[in-house]
């Protein structure tokens, strides 16, 4: 039978946000650093369904259901398998490849090779910054640009030496330097000769929402052209689908309310650098819907900053544009507009965190940028002046999905203009689609040619923690205990399938029960494929009883990350002496059902050995 292959669909997965999945067709709401919504596979007032982005499943403690994003796919829009994974890889940017036959030799996975040539590249970068002897120019750049060491570790900054072919020392076989190749990392001319992409530069290393390298942005120490140079699209990186210093958000906002985007990656982390580290920086010429969704998901407050010049207005409207259609009662998005000259890396060094927090507090709101860019120029007095208004100002209102914001706007516009609400209702809607330009390169941005320079379930506590029930304690039925702690197992494993890896099972030899059936299975498994995450595991026993188990156990798992490979360690051994203490204990009580007269010497002695053993592995327990 044909089917998928299966590096396939661990790709589109890997290249899949569950977070913008559920929030399309169910609306969460941030709790902590999950999500959260009342379920939508059964009816529930108190809100029991959970989605966690870091490991990129869901689960709902009311009716069990869970999974990864292709489950949700199928259950919640009641398709076949194939036709999930088509809508996820379209939305991925992603072509179903051909089909292969089962049984056949698996197909490779054509990314990890990508993302490995990716990783290697920026450790060399990172290195060749500490210990080239050419390192003085950079660190001297860098340093004038207020930047200190601690900072460029975090954003992983590099420097690319001079040389056509400097990477050979990183790439040194044909199959190595073809992956670098596609990764965009090598260039190929028309005459065959293969060449560094990166020469002389800065190195700024682009991640993905899960950490992951994905492509690099450089900026030339000397005077060669041009400027600003980045990664080509490759089929790790699509740049309308990333924003630069996303991933540090991550990693570290603390209290995250608002989100401000910049021109340029040096904003980026200037900003950091003096505690402002909730900015991103586009990596195109453009924001679209895809980067302000993904923006909207984790704030209700988007700020846009920009050059006070006509460009910069200019790109602040499109940027308008773009954000009229997500523009939902309880979200807001605001305008800085700089002083001339200036920019958040000038800014911030000049004027202190302080003030550059102070007029992100006053920036522009959206409906006044709205009135004030469509009606300049206009003489709201005059009756002719009134009806140019309202035609050019509804039919961007009439962008704003219907609300309170949208009806608060229409009214204004009927203050203004005397015409009646309904009225202005009716009037024509503009027909291009939104879209947002990048200014032109200024200081430390990129022009179109260049790079514009800009991933444990924490949060289940509030809901795993009133909900799942306690490990037996010592002193109960051991089958009970022992299935707990199987089901504690496989759930650590769920989250973190590497685990699996070293883990010893030696001791669980003599259990046959399904869940430890399920463990060796799942350890097996994880084996043959030591790159396994929670969604291509979960995507695996997917449709299965055993799958359902894992999302369950994965989801009443409520333990520090930090901690999971001890206690995943402690919880195999605690199940492998119970084991062996049932057995001693089974003995015993054969002995025990016997007169102590009638036991001979040596059945004594067992007998004593076995209460002896039995004690000392209850205290290791």
């Amino acid at each position: 039978m044909a089917r998928l292959p299966q590096a396939f669909i661990d790709q589109v997965l890997d290249r899949t946000d569950i977070v913008d999945v559920v929030d399309r067709r169910v609306k969460l709401k941030k709790t902590g650093k999950n999500y959260s919504a009342c379920c939508p596979f059964h009816q529930e007032k108190t809100p029991s369904f959970s989605v966690n982005p870091d490991k990129q499943f869901y689960y709902c403690f009311g009716c069990g259901a869970g999974g990864n994003a292709l489950g949700f796919i199928m259950d919640y829009e009641r398709l076949e398998f194939r036709e999930a994974i088509e809508q996820l890889a379209h939305s991925a940017g992603m072509e179903l490849p051909p089909d292969e036959e089962s049984g056949g030799a698996p197909q490779i996975d054509t990314q990890k090779p990508l993302y490995e040539a990716m990783e290697k590249a920026t450790k060399y970068y990172e290195q060749m910054l500490r210990q080239h002897p050419a390192r003085d120019a950079v660190v001297s750049y860098l340093k004038s640009r207020g930047l200190s060491g601690e900072i460029a570790r975090d954003f992983r900054l590099g420097f690319a030496p001079e040389g056509w072919n400097t990477l050979d020392t990183v790439f040194t076989t044909d199959a190595e330097k073809q992956y670098a190749e596609n990764a965009g990392l090598l260039v190929r001319n028309d005459r065959d000769r293969v060449y560094d992409r990166f020469r002389h530069r800065v190195i700024f290393p682009i991640v993905n929402q899960r950490g992951k390298v994905i492509a690099m942005g450089g900026r030339v120490l000397g005077d060669d052209k041009p400027k600003y140079l980045n990664s080509p699209e490759t089929p790790l990186f699509s740049k309308s689908h990333e924003l630069y210093g996303l991933h540090h958000i991550r990693q570290f906002a603390k209290n995250l309310e608002r989100i401000v985007v910049v021109e340029g990656y040096m904003d980026v982390i200037a900003l950091a650098q003096f505690g402002i580290h909730y900015a991103v920086a586009t990596l195109g010429t453009s924001v679209g819907q895809p980067h302000l969704e993904a923006l909207f998901r984790r704030v209700d407050q988007v700020i846009f900053c920009f050059d006070g010049d006509s460009a910069g207005r200019k790109a602040a409207f499109r940027g308008l544009e773009a954000a009229l259609p997500m523009m939902e009662d309880g979200r807001q998005v605001r305008f800085l507009f700089l002083p001339e000259g200036e920019d958040p890396d000038t800014l911030i060094r000049d004027k202190g965190e302080a003030h550059f927090e102070h007029l992100l507090d006053t920036a522009t709101p959206l409906e006044d940028f709205l009135f004030k860019e469509l009606g300049d120029g206009i003489d709201e007095s005059t009756m002719e002046g009134k009806a140019r208004l309202s035609k050019v100002l509804a039919p961007f209102i009439s962008m704003i999905p219907e609300g309170v914001f949208r009806a608060l706007l229409y009214q204004s516009l009927a203050d203004r203009t005397a015409i009646d609400v309904e009225s202005l209702k009716r009037l024509r809607e503009p027909p291009r689609e939104p879209a947002v330009e990048m200014p032109p390169d200024t200081g430390d941005r990129m022009g179109e040619e260049g790079f514009p320079g800009y991933e444990a379930l924490d949060d289940y506590d509030s809901f795993a923690s009133t909900q799942r029930q306690p490990l037996p304690a010592a002193g109960q039925d051991s089958i009970v205990n022992e299935t707990a702690l199987l089901s504690r197992a496989l759930g650590l494993i769920t989250l973190n399938p590497a685990l699996a890896i070293s883990l010893d099972l030696n001791g669980l030899d003599s259990i046959d029960t399904e869940d430890a059936k399920l463990l060796r299975a799942v350890c097996l498994h994880v084996r043959e494929n030591p790159d396994m995450t929670t969604p291509s595991l979960l995507g695996y026993w997917m449709g299965t009883p055993e799958g359902e188990k894992l999302s369950a156990y994965a989801a009443s798992e409520v333990i520090d990350e930090k901690g999971m490979q001890a206690q995943l360690t402690a919880v195999i051994e605690k199940v492998a002496r119970d084991r062996e203490i049932g057995i001693l204990r089974k003995r015993a009580d054969e002995l025990k059902s016997v007169a102590y007269t009638e036991l001979s010497d040596k059945q004594k002695r067992e007998l004593v050995a076995l209460t002896q053993a039995i004690r000392e592995k209850s205290r290791r327990g």
